[in-house]
């Protein structure tokens, strides 16, 4: 499907004009996002689907301070018309907000995006390939999982005289192999499907179910760990929403203390959607590039659109986004620096006592101040002695704080750093956050889980 984006985005600002007239203040964005799954599970696909769609996104502000948004993916002339005639009534009937911090100033963009024509334009059967290539690599285990591509083409135009254009694409593996109960996890997240290694995915995830059969429960206490990399997606998510969220810093609720050492020195942490799969400018046309957020264990910036930028006295860095009234400014694509620990064998082989965890899940936060977060493994742990891995360990609930977790001394940054996906927000399905594996020094195990 082709759509002419940028004629979409002129027709609503001219409806706008017409309807509104010449001080109302509006934001179009034109998306066109497609994304293809093909899913498997008992070693087979059972399911290859394809979605895409072009949506109208109107954010529309009269009356200096009454603002209303609504999305449409109508494109016709009359359904235009008829976006721009709901928005405006909306808006005339909201209260004028006295913090409305307005369009702001067009500003050239740093990137065009990360756009792999490749992946974009992948078919059933490349993306068949890849479960191919994890189900072969698992060696006769069972199988379950998805290969997904997805790409996304935005046009943004203003009122005040931005029109912006940007895209990306990217490819996912996520696959479990099962033996006798246990399950082994192996997943990535690329910009471009041809660096999507489904083989190695599939021989990891095999591993570690293998490794993984009669799992014996441990005693509830604190323990060192190893968190490999789909674990420490997590933690990072975590941070980044509750912590170095702008809003949650307005709010009251982060924990950050700016310019003091608060982590570890090993810690460094950036957002960066042109390393990874983000577009060139945010929802509100501000340009976006490499946030700095934690350099050498010193919390040094925070995610802000406008209107928390106004806020905290600062200027937007570029995360504002549809659902930031309600989330905040969430950075999309963290990556955490490596360091010198090496890989996760021998992160392992540094503790005397203590667990190796594979993955995380359902985690809650349950006090946003410390980032106390609890949750349970998923996907593996092991018991630690003297280095190496004696025994496979049963589901683990634990409650923990993040920032804790990464305070100064307990923490060894691997050598590798691995794209991994997850849900922070924003149309392709899933962010990309990249990470090592990490071992820490504490981690508070609060009991056994069944399953």
């Amino acid at each position: 499907m082709t759509a002419d984006l940028d004629g979409l985005a002129t027709a609503v600002l001219d409806q706008v004009r017409a309807q509104a007239g010449p001080d109302a203040q509006a934001t179009v964005r034109v998306e066109q996002a497609a994304l293809a799954l093909t899913r498997f599970a008992d070693s087979a696909i059972h399911q290859n689907v394809a979605d895409e769609r072009v949506t109208v996104h109107l954010q529309l502000t009269v009356d200096g301070g009454r603002t209303a948004t609504a999305a449409t993916t109508r494109s016709r002339p009359g359904a235009l018309a008829d976006l721009v005639a709901a928005t405006l009534a909306a808006a005339r009937l909201r209260p004028r907000d006295p913090d409305w911090p307005g369009l702001g100033t067009p500003a050239p963009l740093t990137s065009a995006g990360s756009f792999d024509p490749a992946t974009a334009e992948a078919s059933p059967a490349e993306r068949a390939a890849g479960v191919a290539a994890f189900v072969e690599a698992a060696g006769g285990l069972s199988t379950a999982g998805f290969v997904q591509t997805a790409s996304l083409t935005t046009v943004l135009a203003d009122t005040a005289g931005r029109h912006l254009r940007g895209a990306t694409t990217s490819a996912t593996g996520d696959g479990i192999a099962r033996l006798s109960g246990a399950d082994g996890v192996a997943r990535a997240m690329t910009g471009r499907l041809a660096d999507l290694d489904c083989a190695a995915l599939g021989a990891r995830a095999a591993t570690k179910a293998r490794a993984g059969v009669d799992g014996v429960p441990v005693d509830p206490g604190v323990y060192p760990v190893v968190l490999e990399a789909a674990a420490v997606t997590d933690l990072v998510a975590g941070l980044v929403s509750g912590q170095f969220n702008g809003k949650a810093v307005v709010d009251g609720t982060s924990g950050l203390r700016l310019g003091e050492q608060q982590f570890d020195p090993a810690v460094t942490l950036v957002d960066d959607p042109h390393t990874g799969v983000g577009l060139p400018f945010d929802s509100e046309g501000t340009p976006t590039g490499r946030t700095e957020l934690v350099r050498d264990g010193v919390p040094v910036g925070l995610t802000t659109d406008r209107r928390v930028a106004a806020a905290l006295g600062r200027t937007s860095s570029g995360h504002g986004s549809d659902v930031g009234s309600t989330w905040g400014p969430v950075a999309g694509d963290p990556a955490l620096s490596a360091g010198a620990g090496g890989t996760v064998d021998e992160l392992v082989a540094g503790l005397d006592r203590g667990l190796l965890v594979s993955d995380l899940w359902y985690t809650r936060a349950v006090d946003p101040k410390r980032s106390v977060w609890t949750g349970l493994t998923r996907n593996g742990v092991w018991l630690v002695e003297g280095g190496q891995v004696v025994a496979a360990v049963s589901t683990l609930r634990f409650t923990q704080s993040y920032l804790e977790a990464l305070a100064p001394g307990a923490v060894t940054v691997g050598s590798v750093v691995e794209g991994q996906p997850t849900r922070l927000m924003g149309p392709m399905g899933h962010n990309r956050v990249a990470v090592p594996a990490l071992r820490l020094a504490d981690w508070n195990v609060t009991g056994n889980a069944a399953g």
